[in-house]
Order: C-alpha cells, then sequence, then structure tokens
C-alpha cells in the first residue's frame, strides 16, 4: 500500500489538505459551488526543523496558524444573518488599531489563545483535580499513583470535551468532513482512482490523524510527568508548563515513525486507542462532501513521488 504525507483537516463546510508543496482549501458554498484556494508551502528549512524533538513543536505551531487560517476562510462563506449589516464597534476598533495587519493579529492571538486554553483544560486542570486527593508523596508508589491518577483525570476530560462537543449539530456536520478526509487519502493510499463511489468504500478511521496524535500526547505526559510529580502543587504546574514543548516534540516524532511503520503489529496495538476515539471525531460524509474532500486532495498531489515520501 501507498504511504503519503498528505494529511488534511475538517472545516466549516469544507476541508484543507496539506501536500509536500501547497495547501489546498476546499469549501463548498450555499449555492452549491465549490470554492478551492491553493497556496504554496512558505515555510523556510533551517537548522531546527532538522533537529527531533525541536522541530516537532515548530511543526505544531505552524499548522496550528495554517488550520486557523483555513478555518477563517471556509467561515466566510457560511450564511450568517447580521443584524444591521455593519461592523461590530470591536471589529472597528481593531481595523483602526491594526490596519491591513488586523488578520494577522486575529490569527496569531487565536493560535495562542487555543494553545492557552488547552494547555490549561488538558495539563493544568488534571494536576489541581489530582491534587484535592492527598497521595503521599515522599513514597514512589505514591508518586507513580498520583501521576496515574492524574492522567486518569486528564483523558477522562479528553473524551468529554470530544463527546459533549460532538452533541453540536455543526461540529456533527464537520466530522463528516473529517470523516470525508480520512477516506480520500485511504482511497489514494491503495493507489485507486480518486471517484465518489471508490472513496466512499473506505473506513472513515485513519491512523495518521490529529485525534491518534492527541493521544499519544496523553501517553507521553503520562509518562514524562511521572517524574516530576513530587513537588507541592505551584513547582508541578510550573513543569508541566516548561514540558509542554517536550511533550509535542516526542509526541511527533512518535506520530512520524507510527507513520512509517503502520503495518507493524505492535504500532497496530499503539495506534487503537487513537483510533478508537476516531469513533467520536469522525462521521460518515455523503457524497457531496466526498467530492469536496477529493477537490482540496487532487490540488496538493506532486509528479515527484520522491517529494511525498516519509
Amino acid at each position: 500500500m501507498k504511504k503519503t504525507t498528505i494529511g488534511g483537516q475538517a472545516l466549516i463546510e469544507g476541508v484543507m489538505m496539506r501536500g509536500p508543496e501547497s495547501i489546498a482549501i476546499a469549501v463548498r458554498k450555499p449555492d452549491g459551488e465549490i470554492v478551492l484556494e491553493k497556496k504554496e508551502l512558505k515555510f523556510k528549512k533551517n537548522i531546527l526543523t532538522k533537529v527531533p524533538g525541536v522541530r516537532g513543536v515548530i511543526e505544531f505551531f505552524r499548522m496550528m496558524v495554517v488550520g486557523v487560517k483555513a478555518l477563517m476562510f471556509s467561515a466566510e462563506f457560511v450564511d450568517v444573518e447580521e443584524e444591521d449589516g455593519k461592523e461590530s464597534k470591536f471589529d472597528t476598533f481593531l481595523q483602526k488599531v491594526f490596519g491591513d495587519k488586523m488578520m494577522d493579529v486575529v490569527i496569531y492571538t487565536s493560535v495562542i489563545l487555543s494553545i492557552g486554553f488547552s494547555v490549561g483544560l488538558f495539563f493544568l486542570l488534571p494536576q489541581f483535580l489530582a491534587n484535592l486527593l492527598h497521595f503521599d508523596k515522599n513514597t514512589a508508589s505514591g508518586v507513580i499513583y498520583f501521576n496515574l491518577f492524574e492522567g486518569v483525570i486528564r483523558i477522562a476530560i479528553f473524551l468529554g470535551y470530544i463527546m459533549l462537543t460532538s452533541l453540536l449539530k455543526d461540529i456533527q456536520r464537520v466530522w463528516q468532513y473529517h470523516g470525508a478526509e480520512h477516506k480520500t487519502i485511504h482511497c489514494y493510499e491503495h493507489e485507486e482512482e480518486l471517484t465518489v463511489e471508490n472513496v466512499r468504500k473506505f473506513t472513515t478511521k485513519h491512523p495518521r490523524c490529529g485525534t491518534s496524535f492527541l493521544f499519544i500526547v496523553m501517553i507521553i505526559s503520562i509518562l514524562v510527568f511521572a517524574f516530576t510529580g513530587w513537588h507541592n502543587i505551584w513547582i508541578n504546574l510550573a513543569l508541566r508548563l516548561l514540558f509542554v514543548p517536550v511533550i509535542a516534540g516526542l509526541s511527533y516524532e512518535v506520530l512520524k515513525f507510527a507513520g512509517r511503520h503502520c503495518e507493524n503489529p505492535i504500532i497496530k496495538v499503539m495506534n487503537m486507542p487513537g483510533m478508537a476515539f476516531q469513533y467520536f471525531t469522525t462521521r460518515e460524509p455523503d457524497d457531496k462532501q466526498i467530492e469536496v474532500a477529493i477537490e482540496a486532495f487532487k490540488s496538493v498531489l506532486v509528479n515527484d513521488e520522491e517529494a511525498d515520501k516519509w
């Protein structure tokens, strides 16, 4: 089976695909037309982008920026009824202060706030809740139990967050586009022609999904924090903040390794929890949603197969 580095992201009524050389965003407008925007990747490679552990942090932040830009682009085509068709006072204020740079400010602020929210919800809150129970951190067993309990809380919060957001109607449509993205990539990797009929028969679950990446982050955080859990709550919170980039970097390397060896029985077992999570984050798409994913995917294909190797 062919392996590709192409990956994607579900959007509001659309799909973004990232290939070796470009990014393509396909969005279904309310009138049924598919709008396609393609941009060449302009990321500059340097010595840091080649250092294992560090490159994962850089890549994570880059993709957060790309993802927010893609979401904002797709949102432009959604029917939203304005009260009077006028900009809000806050929008007017931002326009006056930042001018042409307003969009960049909004994007990077959104990324920073998203990262801050994720760190607070999935790293700091579990630490705080675990400290409500008094484990004996003067013993090795007490430290282990404390960190395992914190890890269980972290996974429970993540699962609860996914399940609650999945109840929203708009999010369910996003999960359908997420499924269309996965099915399209599967079809290509199985070397079948990219048609709606061919794409439809593949599964919505994929081992290189970002959901799997998040689960890997959870597991690695439990392992890393197992050696940093015997201090008081404030020192532990500070250490967790300091170790977030380390965990992101390690998780990226694990995901890349798993992508290269996804047929390995051990890797398949490691991927099982992440694949199971995708029962919440993907839905079966309809034909029109598959068409959008195919359009985006075809736009990032390259002729040089060497450029699309892991």
